[in-house]
């Protein structure tokens, strides 16, 4: 008589080789780590840090709160708290927040590529070890 091996889930085998690190994609550490991703990041870095500094220097807001205000403006919330009161620095913001947009989809395009490589390299891997 033979011994019958447990079943296990299909489930459970499609995952057994991945290894999941979900606090690392919130991060975006997986972008991070691809060499083409790394430019939208470096761009995003720096309007922020220029952005930080020619508010402090327009509107004499601190660093923090320059920094709040480009987060907020570059994220497209716009809670209002803080508003550019020149016409130097309200024309800034008009470029800044269309530079904004351009950042997030270039980000948000390289979340879709580089996640997207992933899932196809482990359905290959599923239809190779079933």
């Amino acid at each position: 008589m033979e011994t019958e091996e447990p079943a296990i889930p299909k489930i459970e085998k499609r995952f057994e080789n991945r290894r999941h690190r979900p606090l690392a994609t919130l991060l975006l550490l997986d972008l991070l780590q691809d060499p083409a991703s790394r430019t939208p990041f470096y761009w995003a870095l720096g309007t922020l840090l220029f952005g930080t500094f020619a508010y402090h220097w327009l509107e004499g807001w601190s660093y923090l709160d320059a920094l709040y205000f480009c987060v907020v403006s570059l994220a497209t919330v716009g809670y209002g708290d803080l508003t550019p009161t020149t016409p130097l620095a309200r024309g800034f913001t008009i470029v800044y927040i269309i530079n904004g947009v351009a950042i997030l989809l270039a980000v948000f395009d390289r979340i879709r590529v580089v996640r997207g490589r992933r899932i196809e390299s482990g359905s290959q891997q599923e239809t190779e070890n079933p």
